[in-house]
């Protein structure tokens, strides 16, 4: 077991209420699972998306912490939060990375593996 792991896991979901496809308006939720798999206490400090709609045009999204908080994880406990993204195209994608630091004040990155947003009957 490492000092510092933390294990990220994302469920999108696509919002028909707050979408109108007439007017390449597709709005999705996620929710974020992080959880510390290290042995060590973690703080999430930072966030980096990248945002990548159908056609490949990019966003990068940078802040602090995740929904305005920057939680400590001690091993084993875990912090989950649902945020939003609005794209011009049923299909996309994000990905990106957290930036935490360690008990011991080392910062280290943690990926954010990349997953699909669509809306229902776009991909077959």
């Amino acid at each position: 077991m490492k000092p510092y792991d933390l294990s990220v896991t994302v469920t999108p979901r696509y919002l028909p209420e707050q979408s109108d496809p007439s007017r390449q308006k597709y709005v999705f939720a996620y929710t974020v699972r992080i959880t510390n798999v290290g042995s060590q206490p973690a703080q999430i400090i930072s966030r980096h998306w990248i945002i990548t709609d159908g056609e490949q045009r990019q966003e990068e999204v940078r802040g602090l912490g995740v929904v305005g908080k920057q939680p400590l994880l001690p091993p084993g406990e875990s912090f989950e939060y649902t945020s939003g993204c609005p794209l011009s195209t049923p299909v996309g994608t994000m990905r990106g990375t957290y930036m935490c630091v360690g008990e011991n004040g080392i910062p280290f990155e943690v990926e954010i593996p990349e997953f699909v947003l669509a809306m229902p009957r776009t991909l077959h």
